[in-house]
C-alpha cells in the first residue's frame, strides 16, 4: 500500500480528528491548468548533489541531496506542460539591494542573509525557463504577494495551479494558501516538492492537502495534462 509523505509524523488521534472533521476530500481541477515552478534556484538547491549539512555551508538556504531528488521529477512536469501547451510561470527572489534595505523581516529570523552568493536566485540549469515561460521576481513567500502573477492567471483564464518546488512549508505553502484564496483549484506535486526539513515537509503537504489542494502524485499530474482537452 502506498504511504503518504505525512504517515510517519501523524497520531492516530490527529488522523481520527480530522476524518471526523471532514477534511481531505479530493477537489476536482479544471480544465486550463497553469504549472507554478516555485523558487527552483541554486540557493535553495545548491550547485550540486550532496548531504544538506555540506550543502547549506556554502548555500545557507539549501535543501541539499532532497532538492536533486525532485529535480527530475520537476523537470517531468515541465516537459509535459510544453508538450500539451500548459503555461508554465516560474518564481524567484527578485534582486536586493547591497546595503539590505529591500530585505524588509528575513533577516530579523536568520542570522546569515549576508551570506548568499551571487547566483543565489539563478535558476537550476536542469530546469531552466524556456522562452515561452513566465518569469515572476518576488520578494515575499507568496508567489501572489507584490507581483503581477494574478493578473497574467486571468489574462490566460486559468482556472487550476499544479504547484510544485520549494520549501514545502514556505513559499510553497504560502502560495498554494494564496491560490485557493483567489478560489483557484490547487494540486501539489508530491514527489516535486521539497524541503530543508523531513516533518516540515512532511507536515506542510498533509496540512494542504486537508484544507487547501490536493497533494498528488507526479505520474497522476503528468495523466492529468495528458487529458486535456
Amino acid at each position: 500500500m502506498n504511504t503518504a509523505p505525512w504517515d510517519a509524523f501523524l497520531t492516530d488521534q490527529d488522523r481520527a480528528v480530522f476524518a471526523a472533521g471532514g477534511y481531505g476530500r479530493r477537489a476536482e481541477l479544471g480544465e486550463r491548468p497553469a504549472l507554478l515552478v516555485i523558487d527552483v534556484t541554486y540557493g535553495f538547491c545548491g550547485d550540486r548533489p550532496e548531504p544538506i549539512l555540506e550543502s547549506v555551508k556554502r548555500w545557507r538556504s539549501s535543501c541539499g541531496e532532497r532538492a536533486w531528488e525532485a529535480l527530475p521529477h520537476v523537470g517531468r512536469l515541465i516537459e509535459t506542460a510544453h508538450r500539451r501547451d500548459v503555461p508554465v510561470v516560474y518564481t524567484r527572489g527578485a534582486p536586493r539591494r547591497a546595503d539590505g534595505f529591500d530585505r524588509g523581516r528575513w533577516a530579523d529570523k536568520n542570522a546569515r542573509q549576508a551570506a548568499d552568493t551571487p547566483r543565489v536566485d539563478e535558476f537550476v540549469a536542469e530546469i531552466a525557463p524556456q522562452e515561452r515561460d513566465l518569469v515572476i521576481e518576488k520578494r515575499k513567500p507568496s508567489a501572489f504577494f507584490g507581483t503581477t502573477l494574478i493578473s497574467h492567471l486571468v489574462s490566460l483564464r486559468v482556472d487550476t495551479l499544479v504547484v510544485c518546488g520549494t520549501t514545502t512549508s514556505g513559499c510553497v505553502r504560502a502560495t498554494v494558501t494564496d491560490a485557493f484564496s483567489y478560489d483557484y483549484r490547487v494540486a501539489v506535486a508530491t514527489e516535486a516538492t521539497f524541503d530543508r526539513g523531513e516533518a516540515s515537509h512532511a507536515m506542510a503537504l498533509f496540512d494542504l492537502d486537508m484544507k487547501y489542494a490536493n497533494v498528488t502524485p507526479v505520474e497522476q499530474i503528468i495523466g492529468y495534462f495528458d487529458a486535456l482537452r
